[in-house]
């Protein structure tokens, strides 16, 4: 069992998961000055050391897929989406795991930045099967390989303060987070849930559509998890409002 820093990436191991913790705080006390809050620093270490244990090993990208069908993350699709979260969206990618697209509904507040994953899972969990978070699944050969949270900006307390000129955030779908399995990257699945955004717009009764890419993401594929702009701008997004860290790219819905 074992956890990496966060600050100096030096691997914590132990025989399990209760001793991979207590060796990653005993590790931040030594070497680092860390002013996060001490539940925050266990929730990371237990996050990190049990992700290890439930996600896949499969990380090599397939040279070849079959075809791409996107469906809506309606309610009965939750386990499909848990197989993707739980497993195999973050392969080789353990810090992120814990996420369960929660981040952009309910951002961590700075007194626990480090969430528990379990409580994170089950507050998504609920969301789904509540219809106040609303996405798309890509499968291929009959299993999930791709997400994107395409919920009403509304309810997005990530984008909450954005410019008040703007639409209202309730006739607003903001694509806010893609993930993808790492054998499927660079295979048009992030495309293909983009595009089934924009054809089901309309239905949903939204006027506008949003994406929220970076704008230095990082070079690794799953850094450009809020899509690259390339992609909003070949389907006719343009530049609405330019953030520190990310632009807003909006397009009409077409009817």
């Amino acid at each position: 069992m074992k956890v990496k820093c966060f600050g100096c990436t030096q691997f914590l191991e132990a025989s399990d998961v209760e001793g991979a913790i207590e060796a990653f705080v005993a590790h931040g006390r030594a070497q680092h000055q860390w002013s996060y809050p001490q539940q925050a620093i266990r929730n990371y270490a237990r996050n990190y050391a049990e992700a290890t244990e439930r996600l896949s090993d499969a990380t090599e990208r397939r040279p070849t897929i079959g075809d791409i069908v996107v469906e809506t993350a309606t309610a009965d699709r939750v386990d499909d989406w848990l197989q993707l979260f739980d497993c195999s969206g973050f392969a080789g990618n353990p810090d992120w795991a814990s996420c369960y697209c929660l981040e952009p509904h309910a951002p961590a507040p700075p007194d626990m930045p480090e969430r528990p994953w379990r409580d994170t899972r089950a507050t998504m969990i609920e969301r789904l099967r509540r219809g106040v978070t609303n996405g798309y699944l890509a499968y291929v050969d009959g299993r999930s390989v791709g997400w994107v949270n395409a919920s009403l900006r509304a309810e997005y307390g990530l984008f909450a303060d954005l410019g008040a000129e703007g639409p209202d955030p309730r006739s607003v779908i903001g694509v806010s987070c893609f993930v993808i399995a790492p054998p499927y990257r660079r295979h048009g699945v992030a495309a293909a849930l983009l595009d089934r955004v924009i054809a089901d717009a309309a239905t949903r009764g939204a006027s506008w559509i949003e994406g929220y890419p970076h704008n230095e993401p990082m070079a690794s594929d799953a850094g450009h998890f809020r899509g690259p702009r390339a992609m909003y701008e070949a389907r006719g997004f343009r530049a609405a409002e330019v953030r520190e860290r990310y632009t807003v790219m909006r397009r009409t819905v077409d009817r």
